[in-house]
């Protein structure tokens, strides 16, 4: 009930926000996130705001509303589902739960390197049919975010070794395979939404979580968190939904349009995204006093590689992905192509 009576409210003021405009006849176009206003996923967003508008700017209103205005991520998925709002950014451990063909990204140790991740999803053909999985449900993804590298940051002590991690309680995002983990570097899950994690940390009701490096300024998770471990367990990306009524109405030329807008998302963010990183360590270390770690990785990867065989053999479907990716990297370590 309390789910329902938010996701009214919500929708109740997007309707307030749209009669507030009524004397414009342009369409109003809605795209919801949870990051801040100086992150890289918003200054994408705001590029493509101004580019569809510069092209369409008689027939469509764009408005990009940040830090969760709209919702949470599972909330403003649901709205794009409904064509409440058109677009939001998601997780990639939310649309897990959509198509279990979104396990694959969430596989700790999957790519090798940034280059290896960056050309994976890159590969239209690759990638292409993991974006449209979730058309039954009313939505597909149209283009992908860089959110780095996820490592664990700690409140009282740090993870120097995955036996550090041993009776912590470590916030995960909610999916099955992130879960499971974490069991197997041996904390204990906390499933729980990103804007929550904060007051989390401040309460002592976990220990700790894991994300990059902009969560630890961007969202202050540094004012409570002081401890940093580069262990790089996952390359995992943000995607941006769009509601697929919405989509499908675009004329062919107005849908070009668009999906120009959504390549120039994905490089704008991805530009802004390094230096975001540096400055986030900086300010990181020198104003919030936090430390980073450098443990050794192999260690970790260790512990989570049964992961990817656990994963493989409960969802076949994924097992031709998981080669192709394996194939890339493979290439781009001997220096060629994908």
């Amino acid at each position: 009930m309390k789910k329902f009576l938010n996701l009214l409210l919500i929708v109740t003021c997007l309707f307030i926000l749209g009669a507030c405009g009524k004397g414009d006849n342009r369409r109003i176009i809605r795209i919801s996130h949870n990051q801040a206003q100086d992150h890289p996923t918003n200054i994408g967003l705001l590029a493509f705001e101004e580019f569809i508008e510069s092209k369409l700017g008689d027939k469509y209103d764009v408005q990009v509303f940040p830090n969760e205005l709209l919702g949470s991520q599972v909330n403003t998925v649901e709205l794009t589902q409904t064509g409440a709002i058109d677009f939001a950014v998601a997780s990639n451990a939310i649309l897990e739960s959509f198509d279990n063909i979104y396990q694959i990204f969430n596989l700790p140790y999957l790519f090798d390197s940034p280059e290896h991740y960056h050309a994976v999803m890159d590969n239209a053909e690759l990638i292409e049919p993991i974006f449209t999985s979730t058309e039954k449900s009313g939505f597909e993804a149209v283009t992908w975010l860089d959110a780095g590298t996820r490592n664990f940051y700690t409140v009282k002590k740090p993870i120097n070794t995955p036996d550090d991690l041993k009776g912590l309680k470590i916030r995960v995002q909610q999916s099955a395979s992130n879960i499971r983990m974490m069991e197997l570097f041996g904390g204990a899950a906390t499933p729980m939404g990103f804007g929550e994690v904060y007051t989390a940390l401040q309460q002592s009701v976990i220990d700790g979580a894991e994300n990059n490096e902009l969560a630890i300024t961007s969202n202050k998770h540094g004012e409570v968190a002081k401890y940093y471990s580069y262990n790089m367990h996952q390359m995992v990306p943000d995607i941006l939904i769009g509601n697929l009524k919405f989509l499908n109405g675009l004329s062919p030329e107005e849908r070009e349009i668009f999906n120009e807008g959504f390549r120039l998302i994905s490089k704008v963010q991805r530009e802004a995204w390094t230096e975001s990183v540096e400055k986030a360590k900086a300010q990181a270390q020198n104003d919030m006093n936090v430390q980073f770690i450098y443990p050794d990785v192999a260690l970790f990867k260790e512990r989570v590689l049964p992961l990817h065989g656990e994963v493989l053999e409960a969802t076949p479907k994924l097992k031709p992905i998981y080669d192709k990716i394996q194939e890339i990297g493979k290439q781009i370590k001997e220096g060629g192509n994908n």
